[in-house]
């Protein structure tokens, strides 16, 4: 079945294992020969003896968009960000900036639109990592992964941008809307728990 992907997607090729974290037990198959080492490692790894093949990007750029979405459909961008390395490296292990500084603004807006649309047709409620790669010479881009759920992008996110994320997330697992969520404000002054005036 490797062999047969190959043929469709050209060397070289991508090889992710199935139900394990951090790219374990996957590589870079640039040959038949390689090809047949790291399908049967990835298929030794995996729990349940599954690879996936996929078309090689790792000279395209890595970007993230950090997306909300309420009952009612109404989304939000919060943040986009952008891998300094390539995709030849776990974003993991990568270092991350937010905003992006390399995308001009039809690139920002074709891969936000891109985010929009994959937390719609998902369905998501709460808080949504996209992340995309984009080669910066056609403008083709790929979805590489979408997590529905709190993560460590979630974090440099909401530290970035201010935007209590978790928070929000939170009010609108329980059902309110994007308007709705009181923004928690500055921390107020502090003051002792026991302080009392006498006169």
């Amino acid at each position: 079945e490797a062999q047969e992907a190959v043929r469709e997607l050209g060397y070289p090729v991508m090889i992710r294992v199935a139900f394990t974290l951090g790219g374990k037990g996957g590589g870079i198959a640039r040959n038949p020969e390689e090809l047949g080492e790291v399908v049967g490692r990835g298929l030794r790894a995996s729990p349940v003896g599954q690879v996936l093949l996929e078309r090689y990007v790792g000279t395209f750029k890595q970007l993230e968009y950090e997306v909300v979405r309420d009952r009612k459909g109404n989304v939000l961008t919060v943040c986009n960000m952008e891998n300094v390395l390539s995709m030849r490296v776990h974003t993991g292990d990568n270092i991350v900036i937010a905003p992006s500084q390399t995308l001009n603004d039809d690139e920002y807006q074709m891969l936000r639109q891109a985010a929009l649309r994959a937390v719609t047709a998902t369905g998501v409620v709460g808080e949504c990592n996209i992340q995309f790669c984009l080669d910066p010479t056609s403008r083709e881009y790929y979805a590489i992964e979408i997590n529905a759920r709190l993560s460590r992008s979630s974090a440099l996110a909401s530290k970035a941008t201010g935007y209590p994320l978790a928070y929000v997330a939170a009010k609108l697992a329980i059902g309110y809307t994007l308007p709705e969520p009181p923004q928690p404000g500055p921390p107020g002054p502090r003051r002792p728990a026991s302080s009392r005036r006498s006169t």
